[in-house]
């Protein structure tokens, strides 16, 4: 079983920044990817960045040059850089977990960008 906590959402100003950590801990066999996403009041959830088994990286196009996802086996944490923020990146931000066969998510983080 593997868990993902979130953290480091919150209320920031447009233009602003902020950096999504998410931590993994239980039995981690093999990671194939891990990703960022999203979820507004009304939308679907919505994939942010993506991270694969060989650094490889994807990006949404409306985070593109503003959003950075970078990894730290060592620490097995993830993080999401976000700069420029727009009122429209508001949602809950998820972690998830690709092992291939099982996708595990975490419980969410609220970002909202509000002035």
């Amino acid at each position: 079983q593997v868990q993902l906590v979130e953290s480091g959402g919150g209320l920031v100003q447009p233009g602003g920044s902020l950096r999504l950590s998410c931590l993994a801990s239980g039995t981690i066999f093999s990671i194939y990817a891990m990703g960022w996403y999203r979820q507004a009041p009304g939308k679907q959830r919505e994939l942010v960045a993506r991270t694969g088994r060989f650094g490889t990286t994807s990006y949404a196009d409306s985070v593109k040059g503003r959003f950075t996802i970078s990894r730290d086996n060592a620490k097995n944490t993830m993080y999401l850089q976000m700069n420029s923020l727009k009122p429209e990146d508001t949602a809950v931000y998820y972690c998830e977990l690709d092992q291939g066969a099982l996708t595990y998510w975490g419980q969410g983080t609220q970002v909202t960008v509000s002035s």
